[in-house]
């Protein structure tokens, strides 16, 4: 940093990762996507995502299988299509309680990384 070397120490704990460098302390913590989102839904209060959500794809890849329809009732995490990339299998779940407004591919249609797939209203 800023042109200069340091020795830097981690350690794991169980509140996170415990970075010394240049005489401070860091903590980080680590979360999966999910873990995010469920913290993020509790700090505010459990509220849900509000209104037409649109669900994009994370990455490039082909869908492989669609779990809903339109006109279908979903429940905050459930799946609604699986997209493989490079030889894995994500399930791209609801953000939201509600109702699948629309959906925007098929099985077998590659998608490009930000591509909406759907719609939960």
């Amino acid at each position: 940093m800023g042109g200069r070397s340091y020795e830097v120490r981690v350690h794991s704990a169980p509140d996170g990762l415990h970075i010394n460098a240049g005489g401070e302390e860091l903590i980080a913590r680590v979360l999966d996507p999910r873990q995010w989102r469920e913290q993020r839904s509790a700090r505010r209060g459990g509220i849900e995502a509000e209104g037409r959500q649109e669900i994009l794809a994370p990455m490039p890849g082909k869908v492989i299988r669609l779990l809903v329809k339109p006109g279908e009732g979903v429940e905050s995490g459930q799946g609604l299509l699986v997209v493989e990339a490079m030889k894995m299998q994500n399930e791209i779940r609801a953000p939201k309680s509600g109702k699948v407004e629309k959906v925007f591919v098929a099985e077998g249609q590659a998608v490009n990384a930000g591509e909406t797939l759907a719609v939960v209203s």
